[in-house]
């Protein structure tokens, strides 16, 4: 049967680490980076990759749109 994988790519230059992202991933897949963009910021990124479904609730709640998901169906 067919798994769907998830990913997310964030726009790191332009994040500026609400954290709105991270409360509403199910499975806790991001965290905020050690390392700051341009401006100063922590920015988000996939810390558990594996984790991912791509729900898309990160893209939907991120105020500045800098999150796009991808799914691919993976067979396992």
């Amino acid at each position: 049967m067919a798994k769907v994988q998830g990913a997310i790519v964030v726009d790191i230059e332009r994040c500026k680490g609400c954290e709105v992202c991270i409360s509403a991933c199910p499975t806790h897949v991001i965290e905020l980076a050690k390392e700051v963009n341009a401006k100063g910021y922590h920015y988000a990124y996939m810390a558990h990759p594996e984790a991912c479904t791509g729900c898309t609730n990160c893209a939907i709640v991120c105020p500045d749109g800098v999150i796009t998901v991808y799914r691919v169906k993976t067979t396992e």
